[in-house]
């Protein structure tokens, strides 16, 4: 069995850390577990019911949709912006949630980590991440809390790939949600 994580980074910066910790995390996933990161979250526009309608929704939106409603979990990098999540990722959040009770997000496993370059590691905007996919319907690890701070200081000369510290969280992050995403709704472990 094979597991799908769709990463979604919620920075669109070019040389973004919190990008670099998903093309790490793709890189590190162990056997069996692939680590696909969805592009394109900027190209989404502002959610908005009159755009989501039955026939026509915006093709960004609906190809982050489709690949989310074929994923078995969803690995989350958030940078933290004027104290919360950015506006790039509640976006994508607001987009999955619908319709509600039964959008793409609903029931899947989501993890929450990132990089940012105060003190904190972001933590607020984790925080807030993680109580947006609640009501999304997405089922929230609370269990894995991965914060990288100062990480303009500390990946400065180094890609979080070579940052061993770093690079063993992240083997552990993607090992324990591929495990979630095997795990039946009654909470028993699927046989591999």
């Amino acid at each position: 069995m094979s597991v799908r994580i769709v990463a979604l980074v919620g920075s669109a910066r070019a040389g973004s850390h919190n990008r670099q910790l998903a093309e790490a995390a793709a890189k590190l996933a162990p056997e069996g577990v692939g680590v696909h990161l969805q592009e394109g979250l900027a190209q989404v526009p502002f959610y908005n019911e009159d755009l989501d309608v039955e026939v026509g929704v915006p093709e960004h939106a609906a190809a982050l949709r489709e690949s989310v409603a074929h994923a078995d979990a969803l690995l989350l990098f958030v940078p933290e912006y004027n104290g919360t999540m950015s506006a790039v990722l509640k976006n994508a959040i607001d987009w999955l949630s619908r319709p509600f009770g039964a959008g793409a997000l609903a029931g899947k496993p989501v993890a929450v980590i990132g990089a940012s370059g105060g003190q904190y590691g972001g933590v607020w905007a984790h925080e807030d991440a993680r109580k947006a996919v609640k009501a999304a319907g997405g089922t929230v690890m609370e269990d894995i809390a991965f914060s990288v701070a100062d990480s303009l200081n500390r990946f400065a000369e180094t890609h979080p790939l070579d940052d061993r510290e770093v690079a063993a969280e992240l083997v552990s992050v993607v090992g324990r949600l591929g495990q979630a995403a095997q795990r039946p709704a009654d909470g028993t472990t699927a046989a591999l």
